[in-house]
């Protein structure tokens, strides 16, 4: 065996010329090093990002508390916590000239309503038996018969004196409105009923609010 012969090699292998063998290291180690660097790499990238994320829902969610809450209180700068409605104009009684027919049986019909809707402060035209179109052919309450220019509202104000009323229009050129009394009448609406309608048509309620 060759003095350049390594120990514990047996002569197994022989050192001829320039050739020498390399002892290199194993290479498990170093990868099972650069494995465990990715791993707290990758884990120290999450956690910074989750920490991230919490930050900004937790930013969110106070913001839209708070906000919601303003809201409900003060109504404003957000939504409104109830939508607002504009109050309806309606014309005063005083504005309104009515004729008022009776197309039922009874006689003085027409005289005793005229007398009532004159107290509630109705103007009353002309009173009297109802034409032979309508005499003893109206079923319901009444007919309120206006032109088609005539304001809605009008038929809302009369209306509200009683219940179940209908409208409709004809070829007239004035504003006044005709009430036809039919078989079904029997009285007017208690003011005091007749006003609550009125209220609630000028004041609708507002849209329900939000929960808070």
């Amino acid at each position: 065996m060759s003095m350049l012969t390594p120990p514990g090699m047996g002569g197994k292998y022989r050192v001829t010329g320039t050739a020498y063998p390399r002892m290199r290291r194993p290479r498990r180690r170093r990868r099972i090093v650069l494995a465990l660097l990715g791993s707290i790499l990758a884990l120290g990238l999450l956690g910074y990002g989750t920490l991230q994320l919490i930050g900004v829902f937790r930013g969110d969610e106070k913001k839209t508390t708070a906000g919601h809450a303003e809201d409900c209180l003060t109504g404003k700068p957000g939504k409104p916590a109830a939508s607002a409605v504009p109050a309806v104009v309606l014309p005063k009684p005083g504005r309104i000239t009515v004729n008022v027919y009776n197309a039922t049986p009874r006689s003085g019909l027409a005289k005793a309503v005229g007398d009532e809707l004159r107290k509630r402060g109705f103007r009353v035209g002309k009173v009297g038996n109802a034409p032979a179109t309508f005499d003893k052919k109206v079923a319901g309450t009444g007919i309120l018969l206006g032109s088609p220019r005539t304001d809605k509202a009008m038929y809302s104000v009369l209306g509200a004196q009683l219940a179940g009323v209908t409208q409709q229009t004809d070829t007239r050129e004035g504003t006044d409105v005709d009430l036809i009394l039919g078989t079904a009448f029997k009285e007017l609406s208690k003011k005091e009923d007749a006003d609550r309608v009125l209220a609630a048509l000028a004041h609708p309620a507002p849209a329900p609010s939000r929960k808070c």
